[in-house]
């Protein structure tokens, strides 16, 4: 794993309680456009507290939850407990080969967007199963999502992120080209509503921010809190979701 992806483990609680979930429309394609429903077999990949699996549970799928961090896993399971949860990294899946229909990886691919992974996910695959990538993207034309990112940005460092493109070079590129077919992209519009404390866990939920050092952190996420208060409720956070499809090439 990222070293930073471990400071999940202690952000767990922060993670699940404030971290935003998946509207239903992006869950309605992905159900139309891999014909989930009762029966099909399904692996969410790196799963988190599983923002993602039960909403694929509510459609009807056998869902296996994989995820590499302690805390995050052992959150998931307690959470969604229709989920088999089984820890695992995606470079060395611990599953058989063909044995899922579909693969989701929702907002997580930044983290392991390399060679190995994306032939682990074509291994465990059919032929002709699909992947989906899901991304929750802050929407910065709003005010507040702006000041959030502005109040973040100075403590990123090196972790990887979504914006880099990373992650789909290695799925489309040289090493996945010949593994999966581009059928589409999906995108909607929400917004989250959260109370003052929520953006502050929200804030506290990212990976980078886990790993600071506790009294940096505590300084940054009374920031926050001020940031928050000072907005007046009720407070709505605009995201854009996009769904990537993908079909596993024989």
């Amino acid at each position: 794993m990222h070293r930073t992806a471990t400071a999940f483990s202690g952000a767990a609680e922060a993670y699940e309680r404030a971290r935003p979930e998946y509207p239903d429309e992006a869950v309605r394609f992905l159900a139309q456009h891999f014909a989930i429903a009762p029966g099909t077999r399904l692996l969410d990949l790196a799963a988190g507290t599983g923002k993602l699996t039960r909403a694929l549970l509510g459609l009807g799928a056998t869902v296996v939850a994989v995820e590499p961090v302690a805390g995050m896993w052992r959150t998931l399971a307690q959470a969604v407990p229709g989920a088999a949860v089984v820890a695992g990294v995606a470079q060395a899946i611990p599953l058989g080969a063909g044995t899922v229909d579909v693969v989701t990886v929702a907002q997580a691919f930044h983290w392991f967007a390399s060679p190995p992974a994306v032939r682990e996910v074509h291994r465990v695959l059919r032929p002709g199963g699909g992947l989906a990538v899901l991304w929750n993207r802050r929407d910065l034309e709003d005010p507040f999502q702006r000041t959030l990112q502005q109040l973040m940005a100075p403590w990123r460092g090196p972790a990887p992120t979504h914006e880099s493109g990373e992650w789909r070079r290695a799925v489309e590129g040289v090493a996945g080209g010949r593994l999966f077919r581009p059928e589409g992209r999906f995108e909607v519009a929400w917004r989250q509503p959260l109370d003052v404390e929520g953006v502050v866990a929200r804030v506290a939920s990212v990976s980078f921010i886990a790993a600071m050092d506790q009294a940096a952190r505590a300084r940054l996420l009374g920031e926050v809190r001020d940031a928050a208060v000072a907005t007046r409720a009720p407070i709505s956070l605009p995201y854009l979701t996009e769904v990537f499809a993908y079909r596993r090439t024989p």
